[in-house]
């Protein structure tokens, strides 16, 4: 499967004064707003990191469901939590936090599963960082 998603940025100004929009083709970010303030301070709006977390936890948790329906599970719930930590410019650490909850497996079955999906995840693949996981079956 071949696919091209497309998302752009547009930026007025300075990088700490200025301010900018992103947008996705899905237009689920339209006009969304970033900025210094977005992005190191709490002002309302996006920025890159939360961005890259929100992507992470997203690919991996339904990468995890593929693998645990090729084992013969269906999840009845799964939650993952994406701590990322940006430090002196760089982005390095994430860590994954998944709670899950899955009739029938055991938790080494599961932590076993959790952690291929980390490993193979397109969006693990594309980071250069530590990447650790937390498992919880509940």
């Amino acid at each position: 499967m071949k696919f091209i998603r497309r998302a752009s940025a547009h930026w007025q100004g300075s990088g700490p004064e200025g301010k900018g929009y992103l947008n996705t083709q899905s237009k689920v970010l339209n006009q969304t707003p970033y900025s210094f303030k977005t992005r190191f301070q709490d002002e309302q709006g996006t920025n890159p990191e939360e961005l890259i977390a929100a992507a992470h936890a997203g690919c991996f948790t339904m990468q995890l469901t593929f693998l645990l329906g090729e084992a013969g599970f269906t999840p009845t719930d799964l939650e993952t939590e994406t701590k990322l930590t940006f430090e002196d410019g760089s982005i390095t650490h994430i860590e994954l936090i998944l709670n899950g909850k899955v009739d029938g497996i055991d938790f080494d079955a599961f932590q076993a599963t959790a952690t291929k999906a980390k490993e193979i995840c397109p969006i693990s693949k594309l980071l250069n960082t530590k990447i650790s996981l937390k498992v919880a079956l509940l």
